[in-house]
C-alpha cells in the first residue's frame, strides 16, 4: 500500500481544498480588479505573460484544474528566472523596483499553482518568502496574506488519553503476551539503537550509495486521485525534484529496495519480535517508505502484523481497531476495500456520521522508535517531515 494521501470521497471539501477557498479569498473577484500595477518599465512580452497568469488564474469556475495549476506554475517560473538575471544584472540600488515586482508575481503565480493543485504547501511558503524577500510589494502585499493563509499546519496533538503505549526493550514474552496475542499497538523503543542506518542515513547518504539507481516513484498528492500514477526515475533525481525542491508531490515506496541496494539491507534488522510469527525469515516483506513533507497516506488497513520503523523525520500516526471498520466506512470496490473513504484531516460528518463514534490512538513516531501495526488496524499517516521509514510485515 502506497503511503500517499486520501481525498475526501464525500461532499466536504478536503483540506487543500478549504485551503484554496481561504486562499481565494484575498484575491479580486473579478480578473479586472487583479490590477498588474509596475512601478516601471519593462519588456512587452513580460507585460503579456503577466496578463496570460491573470487569465488563467480567472479562466476556470472555482478552483483552476490540473492543466490551469501546471500552466500558472510555468508562468511563475519564466518571470522568476526572467527577472532574476534583472536582479543581478548590477547594483541593487541601480535595479528598477519593476523587476523586483515582476519577480513577485512570479512567486504569486507560482504559490498558487502549489495550492490550486493540492501540492504540499511547504512549496507554497517558501515561494511566498523568497518574494517578500527579493520581490516588491504587489496587490497590497498578496504575498504576506497568502503566506499567513499558506503556511502548513501545526504538529497535530496527542492527548494523553488517545496515546499509544511506549515500551523500552521489552523480552519477548511480554511483547507476546501483552500485545501481539490481545493485538494492541505499541512503540517499542531501543530496538534500533545498534542498527548502523540510526546513524549513517540521510538524503545525501541516498545519493551518494544510491543515486544512479532507477527507481519507481509514485506521483501525485493521493493514491486515490485520478491524475496518480507512477513514473520511473533515478534516486538522484527524486531527491532533487520532490525532496529537494519540492516542485510537487512525489514518494519513494519500494518493496525490492534492499534487494536492489545491498549496501543498504546491511544497515538494518529484522526486529527479534517477528520470530514469534508463523512464517520464515524469508517470508517478510520489508518496504522502504521515503517522501518529503506533507505526504500523506489515506486511511487504511493491511493483511499483515507490521512493525514501522523511523529512521530519521517524524509521522503523525492515527490507529483505529478493526471492531470499527463499520464505521470508518470503507470503499466499497474490491481495489480499494481496505481504504476508509473518510478523511482523517476534516471528515463529512454529514455524510459518514458514525465515524465520530471511532475511537482511535495516535502518535508522533520520532526517529528511533518502532510502531508495532497490528493485522488488519487501520491507521493514518502524515510525514511531518523528510521521512525514511522501514516497514516489516510478518505474520
Amino acid at each position: 500500500m502506497a503511503l500517499l494521501g486520501a481525498e475526501d470521497q464525500g461532499g466536504g471539501l478536503a483540506a487543500d481544498e478549504t485551503v484554496w477557498v481561504e486562499v481565494r479569498t484575498l484575491l479580486p473577484s473579478t480578473e479586472e480588479g487583479l490590477t498588474l500595477a509596475l512601478s516601471g518599465e519593462v519588456e512587452d512580452c513580460v507585460q503579456e505573460l503577466l496578463r496570460r497568469g491573470r487569465r488563467v488564474l480567472y479562466g476556470a469556475e472555482g478552483r483552476p484544474g490540473r492543466e490551469a495549476a501546471a500552466a500558472m506554475d510555468r508562468i511563475g517560473d519564466v518571470l522568476r528566472d526572467y527577472s532574476w538575471e534583472k536582479l543581478n544584472a548590477g547594483p541593487w540600488r541601480e535595479i528598477s523596483k519593476a523587476w523586483r515586482q515582476v519577480y513577485a508575481y512570479g512567486c504569486f503565480f507560482g504559490a498558487l499553482s502549489q495550492v490550486a493543485a493540492g501540492h504540499p504547501l511547504a512549496t507554497a511558503v517558501r515561494l511566498c518568502d523568497l518574494g517578500l524577500l527579493m520581490g516588491a510589494s504587489v496587490l497590497d502585499n498578496v504575498l504576506a496574506r497568502l503566506r499567513a493563509r499558506a503556511d502548513p499546519p501545526p504538529v497535530p496533538a496527542v492527548r494523553p488519553e488517545d496515546a499509544v503505549p511506549h515500551l523500552h526493550c521489552p523480552s519477548l514474552e511480554h511483547f507476546r503476551d501483552n500485545f501481539l496475542i490481545p493485538q494492541k499497538p505499541v512503540i517499542l523503543e531501543g530496538i534500533t539503537d545498534h542498527w548502523p542506518c540510526m546513524k549513517k542515513w540521510s538524503v545525501d547518504y541516498f545519493c551518494q550509495v544510491a543515486g544512479c539507481r532507477t527507481v519507481p516513484v509514485e506521483l501525485g498528492p493521493r493514491y486515490t486521485d485520478e491524475e496518480w500514477s507512477q513514473k520511473l526515475m533515478t534516486v538522484s533525481d527524486f531527491i532533487n525534484q520532490y525532496i529537494v525542491n519540492q516542485n510537487s508531490v512525489g514518494y519513494l515506496a519500494q518493496h525490492q529496495l534492499f534487494d536492489q541496494i545491498p549496501e543498504l539491507k546491511e544497515d538494518i534488522s529484522i526486529p527479534d519480535y517477528c520470530c514469534l510469527g508463523e512464517g520464515e525469515e524469508d517470508d517478510i516483506t520489508i518496504n522502504a517508505w521515503f517522501g518529503p513533507e506533507g505526504t500523506v497516506s489515506p486511511l487504511h488497513q493491511d493483511p499483515q502484523q507490521n512493525f514501522l520503523a523511523q529512521v530519521f523525520g517524524r509521522k503523525y500516526i492515527r490507529l483505529y481497531s478493526p471492531q470499527d471498520s463499520e464505521n470508518l466506512y470503507p470503499h466499497e470496490s474490491h481495489i480499494l476495500h481496505n481504504t476508509s473513504q473518510v478523511d482523517v484531516d476534516d471528515p463529512d460528518l454529514v455524510k459518514f456520521p458514525s465515524f465520530s463514534k471511532a475511537a482511535f490512538q495516535s502518535c508522533i513516531l520520532m526517529p528511533g522508535q518502532v510502531l508495532f501495526i497490528p493485522v488488519k488496524y487501520w491507521h493514518y499517516v502524515r510525514s511531518l517531515d523528510t521521512s525514511f521509514s522501514v516497514s516489516f510485515w510478518w505474520s
